[in-house]
């Protein structure tokens, strides 16, 4: 299987602009600055992009380990936090809760390290990955 979007800029780094559109159509011409990267815009940024992929990723891989381990999970919740310093991405910060009926804390905190380590988006990313996991 492929993916695939696509990115158009306009203009020079600082005072131009661009469009993110993906096939989905979720992103369709989503619009992104300098200021939505380095200073906080309402636009979307290729970082918060990265973050929903590796919350997504790792929420998915998470339930397959849970699963091979004999439990279903009712719910897991991910927040990521990727961390832009210097032009350079320094860290993906995973906070993940999750309710699994019948798991223990040291069940559920071996799957979550499994699922961190071998989640797709964990495996392409070059940068530090933590994380915080918890049962509730």
């Amino acid at each position: 299987m492929q993916s695939y979007s696509t990115a158009t800029w306009k203009g020079s780094g600082k005072e131009g602009a661009g469009t993110m559109s993906s096939k989905s159509k979720v992103l369709d011409n989503d619009k992104f600055d300098f200021k939505s990267r380095f200073e906080g815009s309402e636009y979307s940024n290729p970082e918060e992009l990265v973050a929903a992929a590796h919350a997504g990723c790792f929420s998915m891989k998470l339930s397959f380990v849970l699963g091979a381990a004999g439990f279903t999970p009712d719910n897991i919740d991910t927040k990521c936090t990727i961390t832009l310093e210097n032009g350079a991405i320094t860290n993906s910060h995973l906070v993940v809760k999750a309710t699994v009926p019948g798991i223990n804390a040291e069940q559920f905190a071996a799957a979550a390290a499994d699922a961190k380590a071998n989640c797709p988006i964990s495996k392409l990313l070059n940068t530090e990955i933590t994380m915080e996991a918890s049962l509730g």
